[in-house]
Order: C-alpha cells, then sequence, then structure tokens
C-alpha cells in the first residue's frame, strides 16, 4: 500500500471515529491495566463484566490485594487462564505498592516487569492512559496491517514496527484503537464484511474478490 493510500485510509478512520478508544470499561488508569491484563485470550464483554463486579468491591492495588488470589477467581472464573491471571493480579500489585508507590509508571521498562504485562499491554496503557502516539498489536491489528497490505510483518513486532514506520505521525495515537475496532467488527478473521468496509477501495486484500462472490 502506497502512502496516499495509507493517508486515505486513516483520514476516513478519523471522520467515521474522530474520538476512537478502547471498549474496556474503566475509571483509573489502575483499572484498565488489570482489564488489559485479563483480555489477554478474553473478549472486552466478558472482562468488563467480571470488573463490573470485582471493582465495585475492590480497584486499588491494595484492596485487591485484600481479595487474595480466591477472591479474584471468584469474579473472574468466566475469563479464560483465571488461575493464572490471578496470580499475576496479585504480584502486579504487590509490585505497585513496593516499587511504584501505588501508581502505575508511565514507562515501559517499568511496565513490563509487572507479571502479565508483555508488550502489548504496555502499549496499551502508555497510548490510552499516558497519551504516547504507541501502536499495540493484537491479533485484529496483525489481521488488517497484513491483509490491507497496510503494513505486512511475519509476525506482531515486525508489524508494530512497521505501523510506526508507515503510519503519518497525527494519526499515530489513534491508529491502534482504529484498526483494532476495524478488525473486530468488519475485517474479521472469518467472513470479513468486505461489502461493509469503509476502506473497501484503498484495500489491497488478495481474496476479496472471492469473498464477494460468495
Amino acid at each position: 500500500m502506497n502512502a496516499n493510500k495509507r493517508r486515505a485510509l486513516y483520514e476516513t478512520f478519523q471522520k467515521l471515529n474522530p474520538q476512537p478508544t478502547t471498549e474496556l470499561k474503566y475509571t483509573t488508569s489502575f483499572e484498565l491495566l488489570i482489564a488489559v491484563i485479563l483480555s489477554a485470550q478474553a473478549t472486552d464483554v466478558s472482562v468488563n463484566k467480571a470488573m463490573s463486579q470485582m471493582f465495585q468491591i475492590a480497584n486499588t492495588p491494595k484492596d485487591i490485594l485484600a481479595l487474595g488470589e480466591e477472591g479474584i477467581e471468584k469474579h473472574i472464573k468466566g475469563i479464560g487462564l483465571y488461575r493464572v491471571k490471578s496470580k499475576h493480579i496479585i504480584s502486579t500489585c504487590r509490585i505497585l505498592l513496593d516499587k511504584c508507590h501505588g501508581k502505575v509508571p508511565d514507562n515501559r521498562e517499568e511496565l513490563e516487569a509487572l507479571p502479565g504485562v508483555g508488550r502489548k499491554t504496555a502499549n496499551v496503557i502508555l497510548n490510552t492512559i499516558f497519551g504516547h502516539s504507541v501502536i499495540a498489536v493484537d491479533t485484529h491489528i496483525f489481521r488488517v496491517a497484513n491483509r490491507t497490505r497496510l503494513a505486512p510483518g511475519k509476525d506482531v513486532r515486525a508489524v508494530e514496527i512497521a505501523l510506526e514506520k508507515f503510519t503519518p505521525a497525527e494519526f499515530r495515537h489513534d491508529a491502534h484503537h482504529w484498526l483494532l475496532l476495524h478488525g473486530r467488527y468488519v475485517c474479521r478473521s472469518r467472513m470479513p464484511k468486505c461489502r461493509n468496509c469503509v476502506i473497501e477501495t484503498l484495500c489491497e486484500f488478495e481474496s476479496k474478490a472471492r469473498i464477494f462472490t460468495q
């Protein structure tokens, strides 16, 4: 995809959704951190449902620690890998209290030192909470970037590098949310909705013609 197409793609997304954001529900940076940790291999809907109950009882590192692993598990049993995630949340809360004064750090090094937080999670926090122009690449964004040829890459890190290189600076902060939402609702893994795609004329998906004839 050439530079003109890329700009047109982002301009289309911006026109339709000027202020995109995450669909995870949160009121504090800590709540979003916990929600993103839980969202790995889980839907935002399931995470929001679990968090709406737990955050009414405990929504600070200190209060979460008081719940303990079993207390957390009661609220997140409907989420994949809930036992492992409960351990990560407890360990993360301890580190936040011991080393970060109970606050979510605003730098990658400290974020990625938290259990359950990898590069993608760190990028979500840096972008959504602290306004950094970084792009967190999940399965949806990886698919859209490769399928459309916006920023193809063999793995998520390669796609992230390509997106940072090819995304115009003025669109870089919002690119993550635009691409994620597009992949989640339109450019789906199975049966992408090419007929209803707002960037269909810009897309370079090689199998597009086959989908239109189904």
